[in-house]
């Protein structure tokens, strides 16, 4: 991960004395289109949306179900920067691009939160920013006093 500075910085002070932490993983589109791979905000922690894009081209062309867990693993990568782990995810989304993906998407997020069971929302989109995402995955994380 890297610092997102301000171009941001990688603490910055907000009112109330609580700090946001702002980083980015380098990918091809945060510098372009001005977002981080993740925000540490107080006590809860946020992820841009993931695909299963790896070192610039998308990963399991074709195959909704590995794209999901390599969406998760970047996402959970992410938060574990700003000391969040998979216990502490409280909420998801997805975005699909077909129906018929459903099922694979699902079953693939329950492999990796089905004992945590954070509220969930899965959603049919006309499209990603690659032909070739079939889903992407963000992840929201409660940190509590840490």
């Amino acid at each position: 991960m890297t610092a997102v500075a301000g171009e941001g910085s990688r603490a910055e002070s907000e009112p109330g004395d609580s700090a946001v932490t702002r980083l980015g993983s380098g990918g091809p589109w945060e510098a372009l289109y001005g977002y981080s791979r993740v925000v540490r905000a107080g006590q809860s922690a946020i992820t841009a949306g993931c695909t299963s894009t790896v070192d610039g081209r998308v990963a399991h062309v074709g195959d909704a179900a590995a794209q999901t867990a390599q969406a998760i693993r970047i996402g959970l990568d992410a938060l574990a920067e700003v000391g969040a782990g998979p216990a502490d995810v409280v909420r998801t989304r997805m975005y699909v691009t077909d129906r018929m993906y459903a099922d694979e998407v699902g079953r693939a997020h329950n492999a990796v939160f089905g004992a945590v069971r954070p509220v969930a929302t899965m959603v049919v989109v006309a499209g990603l920013i690659d032909p070739d995402h079939l889903v992407e995955v963000e992840l929201e994380a409660w940190l509590g006093d840490r």
